[in-house]
């Protein structure tokens, strides 16, 4: 599998989670931080969003598919940002080729607050 590096027209940010300890009370803070920022392809799997209920509350979930060239530190713990939307990995990082690409599956989750 070749990965066209003219279909990556997508600025992505991939996040990963740092642990600091706060100055003060010494407990532990999670935080994210930037890992990188990369072009990538990015699809969505379905046309339209998939809606369900959880606890009465609405929750949109939308899955997507992101290739980008390969890398060796990505994690399923990771998350990835895209036009301020931020997704979380449900799948991957899957190899493609022979170290030619990544690809991962992330899903925006959104909670609109309103009971159904």
């Amino acid at each position: 599998m070749t990965l066209d590096p003219g279909t990556l027209d997508r600025l992505i940010v991939i996040e990963r989670r740092a642990v600091a300890q706060d100055p003060d009370y010494g407990t532990s803070q999670g935080a994210w931080e930037t890992l990188a920022e990369v072009w990538a392809q990015v699809r969505d799997v379905l046309p339209s969003r998939a809606e369900s209920l959880d606890d009465n509350i609405s929750i949109l979930r939308r899955p997507a598919r992101v290739r980008m060239r390969y890398r060796d530190d990505l994690t399923g713990d990771m998350r990835v940002k895209l036009n301020g939307k931020t997704m979380r990995i449900i799948a991957g990082p899957a190899e493609l080729g022979r170290r030619e690409g990544i690809e991962l599956m992330v899903e925006e989750i959104s909670t609109d607050g309103e009971a159904a």
